[in-house]
C-alpha cells in the first residue's frame, strides 16, 4: 500500500508525462494552421512593396485595381528559404519543435528581435495586473461570499447582489472605455492610459510605485468587474449548500457552536470549488484581456499576441502559444493538487 506522499509523486509524474502528447497536439495543429493562413511574411513584404510603389505595375482601374510586383522568382525562393517556408511541413515542424525544446522560439518578423525577449519585455506588466487582480478577487470575493451566505435574503445580500450583477452584465472593456472617457478625458481625475507616466524614470521608489498604482485604478476596475460576480456567487452558493448539509445539522444537534460548525466544517468544504479555479490564475498572469489592454494602452502579453495575429507574426504567435499552453496545463495540475489539499477524501490512485 503506497503512502499518500508516494501516490502524490506518482500522480504528478503521470500528469507531467500526459502533458507531452497534449503539447505536441496543440503545437502541431497550430503550426499547420500557420502554414496555410494567407498573409504571411512574404505576402506582407509584397504588400509593403506595393504600398511603396517599388517596381510595380498597376493593372485594372477603379476598385478592381491591383499591383503586379516585379519580384524575381530567385528572390522569392531566397525569401522562402530565409523564413523556412521551403521545407516540407513535417521537417519544418520538427525543426521548430527542436528549437523550442532548446528554448529558441525564433525571431519576430515584426520586431526583428528574439521572441523570448519580445514576450519577456511585456510579461512583467501582465504578471502585475494578473497578481493584483487575483489578490483583490479572492481577498474580497471570498469574505463577501461568506457574508452573503450568512446574511442570505437580507438587505445586505440583496444590495450586494444588485451591485455585482450590474458589474457582471457590463463587459470589462466597455466599462473601461466609459470610465476612461468620464474620469480620464472629461474630469481628468486619472491618467488616460499606460503603465507609468512619461517622467516615471526620474521618480523615487515610493513615488514610482504610487505612479503605477494611480495608473492601475481604472484598468483594475475593468478587470475585476466580471470576475467579482462569478467568484462571489460561487462562494456564497457553495457555503449555503454545505450549511444545509446533514453533517452540519448533526454537528449542531450534538451541541457544536454555530460559528464553529459554519467557519470550520462547512467553510472548508465550501472552498473546494474555489480551489478548482486556482490554476486558472496562472493563465490570468499571462494573457490578461487584450481588449482592456487596448483601451488603456497597456503593453501586456495579451495585446502582444493579438497584434501578432493581426500582423501574421507567426513566431510570436507560436511562442505565445507554447508558453500559454504550458502555463495552462501546469495550472490544471495546480488546481487538482489544491482540491486534494482542501478535500482529504481525494485519492491519487
Amino acid at each position: 500500500m503506497k503512502s499518500r506522499a508516494e501516490a502524490l509523486r506518482d500522480y504528478v509524474l503521470r500528469r507531467l508525462l500526459l502533458m507531452i502528447p497534449t503539447f505536441l497536439g496543440i503545437t502541431f495543429f497550430t503550426f499547420l494552421l500557420c502554414q496555410f493562413v494567407p498573409g504571411g511574411q512574404i505576402d506582407q513584404l509584397r504588400m509593403s512593396l506595393a504600398g511603396a510603389g517599388s517596381g510595380g505595375e498597376v493593372l485594372g482601374a477603379g476598385g478592381n485595381a491591383r499591383v503586379q510586383l516585379d519580384i524575381p522568382e530567385e528572390q522569392l525562393a531566397r525569401l522562402r528559404e530565409y523564413y523556412g517556408f521551403d521545407r516540407p511541413f513535417l521537417v519544418a515542424y520538427g525543426a521548430w519543435l527542436l528549437d523550442t525544446v532548446r528554448l529558441d522560439l525564433g525571431d519576430s518578423f515584426r520586431y526583428n528581435d528574439p521572441v523570448i525577449r519580445v514576450i519577456a519585455d511585456r510579461l512583467p506588466v501582465s504578471i502585475y495586473y494578473g497578481l493584483v487582480t487575483a489578490l483583490f478577487t479572492y481577498g474580497i470575493c471570498i469574505p463577501l461570499g461568506i457574508l452573503k451566505a450568512i446574511k442570505h435574503r437580507t438587505r445586505v445580500d440583496n444590495l450586494t447582489s444588485i451591485i455585482i450583477f450590474i458589474g457582471y452584465a457590463v463587459p470589462g472593456f466597455a466599462l473601461g472605455a466609459v470610465l476612461s472617457n468620464l474620469l480620464a478625458v472629461q474630469w481628468e481625475l486619472f491618467p488616460l492610459g499606460g503603465f507609468q507616466s512619461a517622467e516615471a524614470a526620474g521618480l523615487s521608489g515610493l513615488a514610482s510605485l504610487l505612479d503605477v498604482a494611480w495608473h492601475s485604478v481604472l484598468p483594475l476596475v475593468a478587470y475585476l468587474a466580471g470576475s467579482f460576480a462569478v467568484t462571489t456567487m460561487l462562494m456564497k452558493n457553495s457555503l449555503i449548500e454545505n450549511m444545509s448539509a446533514d453533517y452540519v445539522k448533526t454537528a449542531l444537534a450534538k451541541g457544536l457552536h454555530w460559528h464553529r460548525a459554519v467557519f470550520v466544517h462547512a467553510l472548508r468544504n465550501s472552498l473546494i470549488p474555489m480551489a478548482t479555479s486556482i490554476g486558472g490564475l496562472l493563465g490570468i498572469f499571462l494573457t490578461g484581456s487584450f481588449l482592456i489592454e487596448r483601451v488603456f494602452n497597456i503593453q501586456g502579453v495579451g495585446l502582444l499576441a493579438f497584434e501578432a495575429i493581426q500582423a501574421r507574426d507567426f513566431p510570436v504567435v507560436l511562442g505565445f502559444l507554447v508558453i500559454s499552453s504550458v502555463v495552462l496545463m501546469m495550472g490544471n495540475l495546480v488546481s487538482d493538487l489544491a482540491v486534494a489539499f482542501v478535500d482529504p477524501r481525494v485519492r491519487f490512485e
